[in-house]
């Protein structure tokens, strides 16, 4: 019998696992992303990165570093309107990928590679641990909703009880994990999720940078919902994890594994390492502040009416407010040279 966090690890990373090998992401594969939606996700983050260069707030040598890249195609579309918009920056910028995998090392590389040739050098991280930089933009789409978690379930006589796995088969049991219980008594959760792990993932980024801004995107909240939002997409179909006759043997590594990502405990973790620039917003108001309109107005400017159209559709789809533009939200921290 193991910890639910230790069965969810082992369903993503271990081997064979779903992340070990490369997935199709899109039409093609178990789900979309917003990287997959429409290559302005990626013009809109650019913009802001140019941004912050711009306003003084990081030099022009910073590295870029993104966290979990999957093919490459979110950090290329940074490059390619970076290129369009500021294409001197190029010349100073550096890029990373922190990636564990080295089959999907190999696809990232051969992929920057094939886009811009020699132009563009990469360099890649086994874990964030391995990566100290003076000034970096990090950037990390929908990486926490893939952090290990556990299920908790508060019984009617008030007794916190946590998720085992054992034969796939899901038991709560009593919990007497003191963090576990002191984080739910914090946080008001009585029933869904836990992610413990963010805490040392972000106490890392903030001891091994110096100065840096952070950009995450991903599904969740500010407040757990008390409720289980642990699903398994599959070929773009859905399935909660307590769903009736749902046979988790099968879909065990074979799918995609995720849940909401709270996202006031996240900001915490980053207040507790003494940062107070920690904005919270919806993928909608993020992507319209970075400058997405304005690149769809260069776009019109630049192209066949029927083009243009195609891509405002594919970002309509990232902005609607009763789909992604507000069911994805973002979490932007900044961290000052002189803070420790």
């Amino acid at each position: 019998m193991k910890k639910f966090s230790q069965y969810f690890n082992e369903w993503l990373y271990a081997n064979e696992g779903y992340y070990s090998n490369y997935k199709q992401i899109g039409k093609d594969g178990d789900f979309y992303t917003a990287v997959s939606t429409s290559s302005f996700f990626g013009g809109a983050i650019a913009k802001k990165i140019i941004q912050s260069i711009k306003s003084g707030f990081l030099p022009k040598d910073t590295t870029i570093v993104e966290i979990g890249a999957h093919h490459g195609y979110l950090l290329a579309d940074v490059i390619q309107f970076i290129y369009t918009l500021e294409p001197k920056l190029l010349d100073t910028l550096n890029f990373a990928i922190v990636e564990r995998f080295k089959n999907l090392q190999e696809q990232q590389t051969k992929y920057i590679k094939e886009s811009f040739g020699d132009v563009i050098s990469l360099k890649h991280y086994y874990d964030i641990t391995d990566v100290k930089l003076d000034n970096a933009f990090i950037l990390a789409n929908e990486i926490f909703d893939a952090f290990a978690c556990e299920l908790v379930y508060t019984t009617k006589d008030d007794i916190l009880q946590q998720a085992f796995v054992e034969n796939h088969k899901i038991n709560f049991i009593d919990c007497i994990d003191n963090d576990l219980i002191n984080h739910c008594k914090k946080y008001n959760i009585t029933k869904g999720e836990v992610g413990l792990s963010y805490k040392e993932f972000v106490d890392t980024l903030c001891n091994n940078f110096k100065h840096f801004e952070f950009l995450t995107f991903d599904y969740g909240d500010r407040y757990p919902r008390n409720d289980f939002s642990a699903r398994i997409y599959e070929k773009h179909e859905v399935f909660p994890i307590f769903e009736d006759d749902l046979d988790l043997e099968k879909l065990y590594k074979n799918s995609d594994i995720t849940y909401d990502v709270h996202f006031n405990y996240l900001g915490d973790c980053f207040k507790d390492n003494g940062l107070d620039d920690v904005v919270f917003n919806t993928q909608l108001k993020s992507l319209v502040e970075f400058g997405i309109i304005e690149l769809l107005e260069i776009l019109k400017a630049n192209v066949l009416e029927s083009t243009y159209l195609r891509e405002t559709q594919n970002v309509k789809t990232l902005l609607e407010p009763t789909g992604m533009g507000d069911r994805f939200k973002t979490l932007n921290v900044r961290k000052n040279m002189d803070k420790n």
